[in-house]
């Protein structure tokens, strides 16, 4: 194709001349406003309360949004609706199991739902007091994820319940529970065996470090975590009027959950209005979709909350533990 010699120009649009002594106003007190005098809270002081304190965040944004979920968990279960925890290994990592065993023999946490990773870190602070190795380093020898007991008794035990019937969950809890674990006081897996509250697994074959050991079985991992997912099914359809918490998972457990629910929906069930709370200390896409915006889109309230997990699940804790004491504070605005 032969190139023209002239180049075509296209004329520049003449622009408009603006007059600003037009432009219009209208008064500061007609203008709709986010932020409300009302919203403002007291300063802090030394020596508070952990109600006062509460009291005096402010309630705009993110201190809103703790005060409605902390609202709605406790009235969840004064109601007697299910609170449903979700959670990544993370937590697990920074010292939450305390609280979370805590809120599970309080009655406030119903059920609870781990990555693969969930039951390593469990594991491993029950039978030695310790988790999370320094991958860097191990991964360049080859290393990494190589310690003989995790790998061994945890595939065993996964082995042993599915021949059982047992899901990953019931399968390492009882495991944790029953046996000689100087820390078995911390597992949260085997606080739920003990008080009969339905911990499920749900695993990615090649995500966990066990997966590496020559003792791993797929077709156990794979049919264990079949049945939690389930059993996990069976609770999301008992989640009307309740509360699901998705606690630092970005993947795997926002990717069930939806799952859950719609496959409860598919059978009947509704699970509507729903209250999803999504804390983590990045806004990831899967737990924004797959847990805030799409399960209660057709009925329900979804929230997220970002920030630190050791910091920033304390305080959530807190705030439902006031509110089911019944102490003073602030009610959110709707």
């Amino acid at each position: 194709m032969k190139a023209s010699k002239e180049k075509k120009s296209y004329p520049i649009p003449e622009r408009p001349r603006l007059d600003l002594r037009k432009a219009r106003t209208y008064p500061l007190q007609k203008r709709p406003s986010k932020v409300q005098i009302e919203s403002l809270p007291l300063p802090l002081e030394p020596g508070l309360s952990l109600a006062a304190f509460l009291d005096r965040l402010p309630n705009i944004l993110a201190g809103e949004d703790l005060r409605r979920a902390a609202a709605a968990i406790v009235l969840a279960r004064k109601k007697g609706r299910s609170v449903a925890l979700g959670m990544g290994a993370h937590p697990i990592k920074v010292g939450l199991s305390p609280i979370i065993i805590d809120l599970m023999e309080r009655g406030i946490l119903t059920s609870i739902s781990l990555n693969g990773a969930g039951i390593i870190h469990d594991f491993e602070m029950a039978a030695s007091g310790k988790t999370s190795e320094d991958v860097g380093p191990g991964l360049d020898r080859g290393k990494f994820g190589m310690a003989r007991e995790t790998g061994a008794i945890l595939n065993k035990t996964i082995r042993l319940g599915a021949r059982n019937g047992l899901g990953i969950g019931e399968a390492v809890g009882n495991h944790i529970a029953r046996g000689r674990y100087p820390h078995r006081d911390r597992s949260i897996l085997a606080a739920g065996a003990r008080l009969g509250i339905p911990v499920t697994v749900h695993v990615a074959i090649g995500t966990d470090i066990i997966h590496m050991h020559p003792s791993a079985d797929g077709a156990a991992i794979g049919e264990s975590s079949m049945r939690d997912f389930h059993r996990l099914a069976e609770i999301v359809a008992g989640l009307t009027r309740g509360v699901y918490i998705n606690l630092g998972s970005a993947v795997i457990l926002p990717e069930v959950f939806v799952k859950a629910l719609n496959l409860a929906r598919n059978l009947g069930h509704r699970v509507k209005p729903l209250t999803t709370v999504d804390l983590d200390f990045i806004r990831h896409y899967r737990p924004g979709v797959n847990v805030v915006n799409r399960p209660t889109a057709s009925g329900g309230t979804g929230l997220r909350i970002t920030g630190h997990h050791e910091l920033l699940f304390p305080l959530l804790v807190g705030a439902v533990l006031e509110g089911l004491e019944g102490k003073s504070h602030r009610e959110s605005v709707s």
